[in-house]
Order: C-alpha cells, then structure tokens, then sequence
C-alpha cells in the first residue's frame, strides 16, 4: 500500500530573489509557483528554503529540469543546479514536496517497464547503485511506498534529477516518461530520500 500525504501535513516557506546573492526583488512564498513571470520575476536567480522541502523547475507549469531544494541558501542558479550533469540557469515555477519524510521512505524499484524483471527495495540513500548490486545502469520503473524520493542520473547523485513521490498517483512511476517532462533515459545510478 502506498502512504498518501496531504498538501496540509506540513509547513513550507521559500523566499526568492530576481538577482544572485539574495539581491533585487524579493517574494515569499508558502505554496506552489506555477509561475513566476506572473509574481513580477522574469526567473529566480537566488533562493533561500526556511521550512519544507521544495521541487523547482526550469520553465513555467511545472516543466522542465527539475531541481530539489531542501532547507538552506541557494545564492545561485550553480547552488541547486550544480550537480546537474546540464546547468540550467533557469528556475521559473516551484511547490512544496508534501510527502518528504526521511525517516520513513520507503520504493521498489524495477529492471524493466510496468513493474517487471528484476526489483529492489529500498529504505535508505544508496549513493551508487552499481555498487549496491544493481547489474544495470537504468531502472524501467519505481513504485513510491512513501515518502518523496531524488533519482540521479549518475552515482554520487550527480546528472540530471527526477524527483518520486508516493503521493503521485498512487506512488507508480511505470515508464520514464512519467518522471518528469524532461526524462529521456532510465539511466538511473544513485537515489536518496527527500529531507524534510
């Protein structure tokens, strides 16, 4: 059974600037961004989280690379997209992630496509897959027991992100295509839990 969380189940704050270095305008927000062109920013350029853990991503509506900001300072677009195997600059819409809860995530994870071949489970952060045994380079599909979880394309989670939650549609994730707007491989080698 996959936990669902409730938008309600926690308190999140992120404050954003137009300039790098928590310069020029500033906003607060406490929910989702669908846009920031729609709050007076061309994109954001800096961020600090103060409560939450939150998704960014690179256009508007949710789209495109995505990046995860957990508590702390981002006083550059490098500090959140610095790991990213392609920087992106960018970051025009954010909302909380309702489900991070690191003590008690819990996702499969599968070899091929529609929850078939091959699976693990996990309810820790694997820093590298391979190591761990997994004899493939990318995952077919996930299923998201609880919690919210951060796929990296390479070991040491570096290269691009998805981010899993379990209260995605039933916590099912299966095929790339359902990992985000800009998934193009299953090439999946680290994967760690949100922080909260």
């Amino acid at each position: 059974m996959t936990h669902r969380c409730k938008k309600s189940s926690g308190l999140w704050k992120i404050v954003v600037w137009d300039e790098p270095f928590f310069q020029g305008k500033k906003h607060e927000f406490t929910t989702d961004c669908y846009s920031t062109p729609e709050h007076g920013f061309s994109t954001v350029r800096s961020c600090r989280i103060e409560s939450g853990a939150w998704a960014g991503f690179e256009h508007c509506g949710f789209q495109g690379q995505q990046f995860v900001l957990e508590r702390g300072e981002y006083p550059c677009w490098e500090a959140w997209s610095g790991s990213n195997a392609y920087h992106v600059e960018r970051m025009c819409s954010f909302r909380p992630i309702a489900c991070a809860d690191h003590g008690r995530s819990r996702l499969m994870l599968f070899e091929q496509e529609n929850f078939q071949g091959k699976r693990a489970e996990m309810s820790d952060d694997c820093p590298s897959l391979p190591a761990l045994g997994w004899g493939s380079s990318t995952v077919g599909s996930f299923l998201v027991r609880s919690g919210a979880w951060v796929c990296s394309q390479y070991p040491g989670y570096r290269g691009f992100q998805y981010l899993l939650e379990s209260d995605s549609p039933a916590g099912e994730y299966k095929h790339v295509r359902e990992w985000g707007s800009h998934a193009q491989t299953g090439q999946v080698q680290s994967i760690r839990r949100v922080q909260q």
